[in-house]
This record gives structure tokens, C-alpha cells and sequence, in this order.
């Protein structure tokens, strides 16, 4: 018993810490923008909205879902945070932080699939696991009543022991064959479709209080560019992620007629071209959000990392608008604890201006959760609360009160 409880305190902890696992190298190469993307006209409007979609039969709500976002990021980009309602700076409780410090909910909740497809979920009142599905649950349902849009990520255990996500905790073995046996006819196939057949349970009964699914956006395997994830580039050709990835969404989409995802794809910043971008790309069928995650270009890089996450941004910005698809910075994030001091105007200069310069279109931001020793978005007791508060009353800035109605298309 004192065993698991370790594991259950190791992986709790984990979870809140993930982020400090993407790459930190400040000797980046040169991020090379294609020539500027010339659209002469917006081909999206509400009659054809379904028809841009992944899934061409998602909900109405879904459909409104993807519209709203593509035309919110042409004035502003919404602000989220990882656990908003659950996780405090310093375990203070009652409303999320950056509510406490502008008075408004972010824009954006993220969860994670992590505990709900547990192993060791029982789907029973008293089992810890179970208890976070029902408080991940609660928490989507109650930012969807808000007007808020809700994002889950998936930080899935390898298949063997369902220990760890992390390939600095398996074996050489472990890590050059998990990925690969997910695929299917692989050894872990079957294993992997029951973990998204409790997926499918949890998204096919997220309804609103009228009844209505309530859309998510979902990015399963995310910051397969690195080598910290088991699903990482080191771990599985191209082709095996993209067949991975497809096959999530057909699973999803029509084995379990799940019809209330958008799906993001968001590497970690490694790219420098949009070639790079679109190498594990599984194509214009399977993903309605180009995502990034990106940390290392904003760990005290000052203007220099700012202007070469902003080069980023522009790649997918560029590609969303070709492709019809929404660009989205899916996580980052500067961390403030005892040991690193927060960074001057870090939100309201360098990170505003990665997500505004160049003219680029983001539709949101997602900042990684906080807790009690350490923070990515200051509440208001802190001194750097005023930079953030800035940051979030600027013109291009979106919390929960200056969202449209993200569920009904534009009459």
C-alpha cells in the first residue's frame, strides 16, 4: 500500500511538472519563414464551417466550436491555464489564480486523459483515480457553463507496467519498442484500443445541462519532436506516428461515433521550417488544430526567444490559413518558484509580442498549471501580478469575459 500511495504522490507530482521536460537549448538554429501567405479571401463562413472539420459530422456545437476560433484569432488569441480550477499557487483554493488576479476565469481550461484512462481507475466512489475523473469532469462542464473552451492533453503511460511516460524511467528495450506496439497488429494494439474506449465513454457523456455534448479539443501525443515521451521522434519513424495518430482518430471518430473532438497536433518547438513542421504531419483529414509547445524560446531568452517563437508562430499561423485550420500555442509558460525569480514584463512584452508580431493569427494560449511551490500564471499577491494583469487587458488579449458565444455560429 505505502508503495502505490509513492506512486500515486510520484505521479501526481509528475503530471504538474511535465513541462520541464522540453528542450531548454539556447543554440537554436534559424527559424526559416516561408514567403508570406496571400489569402484573398476568407473561404470559411458559417454554411460551410462542417466541411473544414476533421469529423464532418460533429456536433453543431463543435462546428461553432472551430469557426469561432479561426475567426476570434484574426483580433485576439484566448488565455488558458492546465487545471485552472484545481491548481493554486501556494494551494490557496477558491477561484482559479488568474481569476484572483483579474477577475475574470482564463478563456481556456485544459485537462489531461492521464488518471481517467488509469489502470488502476476502477470506475468506483473512493478510488483516487476515479475520483480525479469525476473532479476533471465536474471542472469541464462547469467552463463549458462559462462560455470557456476546453482542451485535453493525454500524458499516457508506456504499455508494459503503465508506470511512467517518461523515457528517462525505462529501459533502452521499452523505449525503441512501446510506440511501435500500440500500432496496429502490434503486441500492445488491443491494450491501446481500450484505453481510448474509456476515452470515448467519458467524451460520449460530457453533456451540458440541456443534454448538449460539449466539444473538446484534443491532442493526444503531444511534443513527439523530443525524446522525454515515449511516443518521441527517437522512438518511431514518421509513418508509424502518423498511422498511430490516424488511427486514434478513426477509432474516435468512427468505431466510437464520437462526434465532439477537434484534433490538435502541437510538437515542441524543434522546428525551424515548415517542412520540419509538417514531417510527422498526419494530414489535412485527421488534425483541425497546428499546435506548439514552447518553453525554452521564453526561459529568459529576453527578445531574441520571443522573436524566434513569434518566427514559429508564423509558420503555423501561415499553414492554418492555407489549410483552413486553427494555429494555437498549446503550452508554455515561464515557471516562478523560490529558485527562479520572475522575469521583467515576461507576459505583458516578450510573450505578447511572440503571439501579435508579424501579423500572425493564434486563437489561443494555454499556460501549464500551477501549484503550491511554484507558478506560470501569477495570482494577485504576487510581483510580477501587474505584468500579467497587463498582459491580459491588452487589445489582442481574450479571457472568459471577452469571448464571443465560442457554441453558436454568427446568425
Amino acid at each position: 500500500m505505502k508503495k502505490n500511495l509513492l506512486n500515486i504522490l510520484f505521479i501526481s507530482l509528475s503530471i504538474l511538472t511535465i513541462s520541464g521536460c522540453s528542450s531548454n537549448d539556447e543554440s537554436d538554429p534559424e527559424v526559416i519563414v516561408d514567403p508570406p501567405v496571400i489569402v484573398e479571401t476568407d473561404p470559411l463562413n458559417t454554411s460551410n464551417a462542417a466541411t473544414y472539420l476533421v469529423d464532418a459530422t460533429a456536433t453543431k456545437e463543435t462546428v461553432a466550436l472551430f469557426y469561432n476560433l479561426k475567426k476570434l484569432a484574426k483580433t485576439k488569441f484566448a488565455i488558458g491555464q492546465q487545471a485552472a480550477f484545481n491548481s493554486f499557487y501556494q494551494d490557496a483554493g477558491g477561484d482559479s489564480d488568474i481569476k484572483k488576479n483579474t477577475g475574470y476565469d482564463p478563456a481556456v481550461l485544459g485537462s489531461d486523459f492521464m488518471f481517467i484512462a488509469d489502470k488502476q481507475n476502477n470506475n468506483q466512489p473512493g478510488n483516487w483515480f476515479y475520483e480525479e475523473e469525476v473532479k476533471i469532469i465536474a471542472d469541464v462542464k462547469l467552463a463549458y457553463s462559462k462560455g470557456m473552451i476546453n482542451t485535453f492533453s493525454w500524458h499516457l503511460r508506456e504499455p508494459y507496467k503503465e508506470e511512467t511516460y517518461n523515457t528517462s524511467e525505462m529501459t533502452s528495450e521499452q523505449k525503441t519498442t512501446a510506440f511501435k506496439s500500440i500500432l496496429p497488429g502490434g503486441a500492445h494494439h488491443e491494450w491501446y484500443k481500450k484505453k481510448l474506449d474509456k476515452i470515448a465513454s467519458v467524451v460520449s457523456n460530457l453533456k451540458d445541462a440541456n443534454g448538449e455534448l460539449i466539444p473538446i479539443i484534443f491532442r493526444p501525443f503531444h511534443e513527439f519532436d523530443g525524446s522525454w515521451f515515449w511516443w518521441g521522434a527517437n522512438f518511431c519513424s514518421p509513418e508509424e506516428y502518423k498511422t498511430v495518430y490516424q488511427f486514434t482518430v478513426d477509432y474516435l471518430k468512427n468505431t466510437k461515433n464520437i462526434h465532439n473532438i477537434l484534433y490538435a497536433l502541437s510538437p515542441d518547438r524543434s522546428y525551424t521550417t515548415q517542412a520540419d513542421y509538417l514531417s510527422r504531419y498526419p494530414g489535412d483529414k485527421y488534425v483541425d488544430v497546428l499546435g506548439m509547445d514552447n518553453y525554452g524560446d521564453f526561459d529568459n531568452q529576453g527578445s531574441t526567444g520571443a522573436s524566434r517563437a513569434n518566427s514559429k508562430l508564423k509558420i503555423i499561423s501561415d499553414l492554418a490559413k492555407t489549410k483552413v485550420k486553427i494555429a494555437a500555442l498549446t503550452e508554455t509558460g515561464y515557471q516562478v518558484t523560490s529558485r527562479k525569480s520572475p522575469i521583467t514584463d515576461w507576459f505583458s512584452t516578450y510573450l505578447y509580442s511572440a503571439l501579435t508580431s508579424n501579423n500572425i493569427e493564434v486563437s489561443y494560449v494555454l499556460f501549464w498549471n500551477n501549484t503550491k511551490d511554484g507558478y506560470w500564471v501569477p495570482n494577485g499577491t504576487v510581483s510580477n501580478a501587474a505584468d500579467f494583469k497587463t498582459f491580459s487587458s491588452k487589445t489582442k488579449s481574450a479571457l472568459v469575459n471577452s469571448l464571443p458565444k465560442m457554441y453558436e455560429l454568427p446568425k
